[in-house]
């Protein structure tokens, strides 16, 4: 391309090029790239010329580093780069794309494009060596970056993409599967019209999503299967309508999901399963508007309060080692009953041993007594007895006071009882003194004799509570025996 073809505004690119110097076509600081379908040809650049110049069409300037440096431009035509080599940053702000520039396998030192209006980028298996930025850009179609390798971060704070239309209106609009990511990506305060698509992708650094709007009501709003992150994945404040699936992901750092918001009623709103993560933060969430998987997930701390749980969830392999905020566990144990398959041991057993590791043995004893009354309903009803038996006298042996409350009651009834109207004795002048309490305690312990059962003998209404005091003795001493027993063996 010569440069007597060029329009005034493309030579003052031209020009400034070789040095790296920047053109500012903004009449206003505060010029928007929204109206630049309207901009004049002041203002007006051809693809063709900036391919040129950044194909090397224009000689360099010796002791200058060239750049392509513009703002506030209005390009038309395709800007196609499909598999070029450029070894020069291009920083384009503020400008507006009459089509979606073609990036695919192309290799690029840098990519700015802040603040500009695009219908659509097509980058897969791009690869920048420093960063790429697509700060508060609005982009109207699809942007293609799957399998794309940068070597700094991808900045995406502040952007808008989608809603796509026409022929490309299933295609998700942010599409990074597959990506590799030197550094971070931060798209905080972004908004998607659709589904964001990182299965696969490797982050050297951590993924924020904080303050972002993920819009895809009944389908999937953010697809992050497999994803591999450096340090955290954030997404504070968030606003999901849609599932959010991060089946198989790697964050070794902190999942916070803080203050989020999760939409998805009638499906899954937040899917973790299979994960692996340091940190999971639920703090401060309105109740989640749909089903939570965490199934065969392993974290080292969840922080979830109890309000936050949806009515469904899904947990069975789910490990924790501590559990926060700490909190009685008759606040904790209602969530382990909106289990989707039903009654769960390990869901129990993680629970209780959250609490041990927090010291507070009282709580894991009471969530050890709520599984054996969850898996009591589970029973057949006529074999339902002996279990209730135990949970009456014993509570399965973590109440044993319980049982010496039932004794004392007995002692007392019995003294009382026997001490109104003594028995008979056996044989006139060979029984002991009566004793009213040492007696009732013959009758009630069958392993303890202190000489008064055999010597005496009540009648009437007496010795049907002498039989009532036997049966309830040996019933006490047999569901103490299996409840301490049962402690015992989990200790």
């Amino acid at each position: 391309m010569e440069i007597n073809d060029l329009t005034p505004a493309e030579r003052r690119v031209w020009e400034a090029f070789p040095r790296g110097d920047g053109v500012d076509f903004r009449e206003h600081p505060d010029d928007s790239s929204v109206d630049g379908a309207g901009w004049g040809p002041g203002r007006t650049l051809r693809a063709e010329v900036l391919r040129a110049l950044l194909l090397g069409a224009a000689p360099a300037v010796e002791g200058r580093v060239a750049g392509l440096k513009i703002k506030g431009a209005r390009i038309v035509g395709k800007l196609d780069l499909r598999y070029a080599v450029v070894d020069h940053p291009i920083r384009m702000r503020d400008c507006w794309f009459e089509r979606k520039p073609l990036l695919y396998g192309a290799q690029l030192k840098a990519l700015v494009l802040g603040y500009s209006t695009l219908p659509g980028l097509t980058a897969a298996t791009l690869r920048v060596d420093v960063v790429l930025r697509l700060s508060c850009c609005r982009i109207s179609g699809p942007v293609r970056l799957q399998g794309a390798k940068i070597s700094g971060g991808l900045f995406l704070q502040g952007a808008t993409v989608g809603p796509a239309t026409g022929e490309e209106a299933d295609e998700p609009p942010l599409q990074l599967n597959h990506a590799e990511i030197g550094t971070d990506i931060i798209a905080n305060d972004l908004t998607v019209h659709g589904q964001v698509r990182l299965n696969g992708a490797v982050v050297g650094g951590q993924i924020s999503l904080d303050n972002a709007r993920l819009l895809n009501p009944g389908g999937i709003a953010l697809h992050a299967e497999t994803v591999t992150v450096g340090t955290d994945l954030r997404a504070h404040r968030m606003e999901a309508q849609g599932m959010v699936n991060l089946t198989g992901s790697r964050v070794p750092g902190q999942l916070n999901l803080a203050r989020a918001v999760f939409v998805n009623p009638g499906g899954t709103a937040l899917r973790a399963s299979s994960c692996a993560v340091g940190e999971v933060w639920l703090r401060g969430c309105d109740r989640i508007q749909g089903m939570v998987n965490l199934r065969r997930s392993h974290v080292d701390m969840l922080h979830i309060p109890p309000e936050t749980w949806p009515d469904r969830i899904r947990i069975d392999g789910l490990t924790y080692r501590t559990l926060a905020p700490h909190l009685p566990a008759e606040e904790r144990l209602p969530a382990l009953d909106r289990e989707e398959s039903g009654y769960l041991p390990y869901a129990y057993e993680q629970l209780a041993a959250a609490y041990r590791t927090a010291g507070d043995e009282a709580a894991a004893r009471t969530v050890q007594l709520a599984k054996l009354r969850r898996h009591r309903r589970t029973l057949p009803r006529h074999t339902r007895l002996w279990g209730l038996l135990q949970d009456a006298t014993v509570g399965y042996g973590f109440r044993p006071l319980r049982a010496a409350g039932w004794l004392t009651a007995l002692l007392l009834t019995g003294a009382i009882a026997f001490t109104l109207e003594q028995p008979r004795p056996l044989k006139q002048g060979e029984a002991p003194d009566f004793n009213a309490v040492f007696y009732t305690i013959d009758l009630m312990l069958p392993i303890i004799g202190f000489g008064q059962e055999q010597a005496f003998a009540p009648s009437g209404r007496y010795q049907w509570l002498s039989y009532l005091l036997i049966v309830t003795g040996w019933i006490l001493a047999t569901t103490t025996a299996a409840g301490v027993s049962r402690s015992l063996r989990r200790q």
